[in-house]
């Protein structure tokens, strides 16, 4: 492994918004850029539904322009989603599979994409809370795949020789190995050129690979 453990700063964060239909679409693009931002697009779609679900349920059950706040953070390995709202006696319903009533639909979509949910009563308030499974290593760390592990290999091993560190230095930065990607690629685009291949087609062809691999089925934008 050339990345140190704390290669991903995925500091908690949340959003006030007023809990109406017309907010549902921004709060989906701000998840949506923050978990691609820490490196968890294959989760967008499960936390857009969660999201939605659980805004509808606030505007349904308590009231349209109900002050309400997004808070996203790290739970260990799982991603951790939670609505607020002021009420404490409206509470999300997990109807049967048998059941027809349109009413708690929403509650049975997030039970069937999270990994757990629940809700915390306070005094004047309550929280709307699920959990997403991740394959990552550590909260800060990065994805445990084959892909990244065979491109932390071939980093270490190029790394060496483009950036040689002293005996017992340790693990590469993520901004060293950052840059020793960046090389890397470009020495592969030389190769490409000098035996007569397209560089151009050929990152075309690697950036189409790449967001096939990373893309859900039915992903929603």
């Amino acid at each position: 492994m050339i990345y140190a453990n704390e290669c991903v700063r995925r500091k908690p964060w949340d959003l006030s918004f007023e809990a109406e239909p017309r907010e549902v679409a921004g709060l989906r693009r701000v998840l949506r850029l923050h978990l691609t931002l820490w490196g968890l697009p294959e989760l967008v779609e499960a936390a857009q539904i969660c999201v939605t679900e659980l805004t509808s349920n606030i505007i349904k059950h308590v009231g349209v322009g109900t002050p309400a706040t997004l808070a996203v953070s790290m739970s260990g390995t799982r991603l951790r989603i939670e609505l607020r709202d002021p009420d404490a006696r409206a509470l999300p319903t997990l109807l049967s599979a048998e059941c027809e009533a349109e009413s708690g639909r929403g509650m049975t979509l997030v039970d069937a994409v999270t990994d757990q949910w629940g809700v915390i009563l306070r005094a004047d308030s309550k929280v709307v809370w699920c959990e997403l499974a991740t394959n990552l290593t550590g909260p800060n760390g990065h994805t445990d795949s084959p892909r990244v592990a065979h491109a932390e290999e071939y980093l270490r091993l190029y790394g060496t020789t483009r950036h040689p560190r002293p005996s017992g230095s340790g693990r590469l930065s993520v901004a060293v190995a950052e840059k020793v990607a960046i090389d890397l690629i470009s020495d592969v685009l030389h190769w490409l050129r000098a035996h007569g291949c397209d560089p151009d087609e050929a990152l075309d062809r690697a950036q189409t690979h790449f967001e096939a691999e990373i893309e859900e089925p039915g992903s929603v934008k």
